[in-house]
């Protein structure tokens, strides 16, 4: 017997009337024990028929959304700009630093696609190759290289901290991996570390694989193809590229620069911009 939501909510008031019990009731009416339980509560307070009417009137149409201020609107997207096209989580981390406003990440993601498009979520659960795992800082430490073309950027990050620095040079070699190693090392991961980890690239042998020996107890060489190993570094250099070089092809002769470009960036990096793996904190104000 198919019936509307009123009729049962008045046949459950007359049988718990009746003395029927709730789960029997429930029972009879294919009804939940607790959705009748609600329905009875309601009932002793407002009476069956203030009940139905309120009942019908909830039930009537599609709701109306609620909407959001315009002002947090332009923040929000202000925010986004200001931030380097940032994502939902960082916009509420600055809306609750900056205007003490909690908005839901939802709401964040539905007032940026209203002005821009936005990339579909990244595939969860999706198997991933072996990564160095680090429960303290100094653990461990990935290291890279990227191209700028006259320009090359070698780049390393502490994977628990998520401190990181970056060292230019004029070519892609193995001397100036060395020296880039020598630099991160003494003002950066406090000399020595516990692994470092490179690929298999010309710019990680020669002079800098015979020294590495004195920075860490360990110095391993990702396996080729396997991006994923090199994941926090490759996310690094993803953020060097977005928030400070960019895709263009520097001259030699802009190195000076692109210097000061990278050192204002190194701030900002270690002093404002929060991390998600980090709980919205920054990279220095966790160690």
């Amino acid at each position: 017997m198919d019936m509307t939501n009123l009729t049962l909510i008045t046949l459950a008031f007359e049988l718990h009337s009746e003395g029927v019990l709730i789960q029997n009731i429930a029972q009879r009416l294919g009804k939940h024990r607790e959705t009748i339980g609600l329905w009875l509560q309601e009932i002793d307070c407002l009476g069956l028929e203030e009940f139905l009417n309120r009942y019908e009137k909830a039930k009537r149409g599609q709701r109306v959304r609620r909407q959001i201020d315009p002002i947090i609107k332009h923040w929000i997207w202000n925010i986004r700009e200001r931030e380097m096209d940032c994502c939902g989580e960082k916009i509420g981390y600055f809306l609750q630093q900056e205007h003490h406003l909690k908005v839901a990440n939802s709401k964040i993601y539905e007032v940026l696609a209203e002005k821009y498009q936005l990339r579909s979520k990244w595939k969860k659960n999706t198997e991933r190759g072996f990564v160095p795992k680090a429960g303290s800082p100094r653990k461990v430490v990935q290291m890279d290289s990227i191209d700028f073309g006259g320009v090359f950027a070698f780049t390393g990050i502490d994977i628990f901290t998520r401190e990181a620095d970056i060292f230019l040079a004029p070519e892609l070699t193995a001397s100036f991996g060395y020296q880039f190693l020598k630099q991160s090392m003494d003002r950066r991961f406090d000399s020595h570390v516990h692994l470092i980890q490179t690929d298999g690239g010309s710019e990680f042998k020669e002079e800098f694989k015979q020294n590495v020996a004195n920075f860490c107890d360990r110095h391993r060489v990702a396996r080729p193809y396997k991006k994923n190993e090199q994941s926090y570094i490759e996310s690094f250099n993803r953020t060097v590229r977005k928030e400070c070089l960019g895709w263009t092809k520097y001259p030699v002769d802009q190195i000076q620069d692109c210097q000061k470009m990278v050192e204002s960036f190194l701030q900002r990096y270690h002093y404002h911009r929060p991390h998600m793996g980090l709980g919205m904190k920054t990279p220095l104000t966790v160690i």
